[in-house]
């Protein structure tokens, strides 16, 4: 199993770890921390130290409540880190939803756009959308995320019901969409998107049954550190859910599990610990009948 990207082929006959680089002031975990060029890329080479195999660069927060952030703002943000990022030698996504981001980056050179709305964004300029953005591009990979609703609303009224099928009908329609683009599967991933629109319960029952997604044909993403959901599960009653820096080892355990279940990315925060427990797994497996 392959993930065709501009530069690279991925090989995800074993699970790959993303990086998470947040070119922002106000992403849920890290704000701030990065929120320049120059510590932006020494972050993303702290992380590939560390073991991630690919990083995804992204300058717009989308935690719950966050306001949308204006094109050339996030321009600013991101194409220096882009550009210089490009030279690290490993896959670079981009974690965007604006069509014209997608289409400078990709100008720029980059493997993979990442869209938490799951290309069903119109561009702001009158020029192509999401998905004929990416159509129009050779080899990019892409990948495709389920969303409840928006940012700003998406935890004030979440998904009813069950959360399995109506995330994989989602997959279903839009890689049926972006086939008929004429975009191969080799190009697409899917995330199902935990913590955007589902409540605590609906997020653990997408890990809890997540192989059923696996019908859509296409390899899973899956992103769990440091969610919210992971705080409400450690939370004490009358204290709280643990804040986002407390959720480490939960952030682990949780990726793990998605690989259990068949996810062949998963996107963390924290690089070192989940690389090195997917060494302790891939050990292990290589001792299975």
């Amino acid at each position: 199993m392959h993930w065709t990207t501009t530069r690279f082929r991925v090989d995800l006959s074993r699970p790959r770890v993303m990086g998470i680089v947040n070119v922002t002031p106000d992403s849920f975990s890290d704000g701030g921390q990065h929120a320049d060029a120059s510590s932006a890329l020494r972050h993303a080479e702290q992380l590939l130290r560390e073991g991630a195999d690919l990083l995804d660069i992204g300058g717009e927060s989308t935690r719950p409540g966050s306001p949308p952030v204006p094109l050339a703002e996030e321009l600013r943000r991101v194409l220096p880190v882009v550009r210089e990022a490009l030279r690290l030698g490993v896959p670079i996504s981009v974690d965007t939803y604006k069509p014209e981001v997608m289409a400078a980056v990709l100008e720029l050179g980059a493997d993979i756009i990442n869209d938490v709305w799951g290309l069903r964004r119109a561009s702001q300029t009158g020029g192509p959308g999401a998905r004929e953005v990416v159509a129009a591009h050779p080899r990019c990979g892409v990948c495709v995320m389920h969303m409840h609703r928006d940012p700003r609303s998406m935890q004030v009224a979440p998904m009813q019901g069950d959360a399995v099928p109506q995330v994989l009908a989602f997959f279903e329609r839009a890689v049926h969409q972006l086939e008929a683009l004429g975009l191969g599967r080799d190009r697409l991933v899917l995330d199902p998107g935990i913590g955007f629109g589902k409540t605590v319960a609906q997020n653990l029952a997408l890990l809890a049954r997540q192989q059923e997604l696996l019908v859509a044909g296409c390899p899973l993403l899956v992103g769990w550190s440091r969610k919210s959901t992971l705080g409400a599960v450690l939370g004490s009653e009358g204290a709280g859910p643990l804040p986002p820096a407390e959720r480490v080892v939960a952030s682990v355990a949780a990726a793990l599990m998605a690989v259990e279940r068949g996810a062949r990315i998963v996107r963390v925060h924290d690089v070192r610990e989940t690389a090195e427990a997917l060494r302790v797994w891939h050990a292990v497996q290589a001792h299975v009948d």
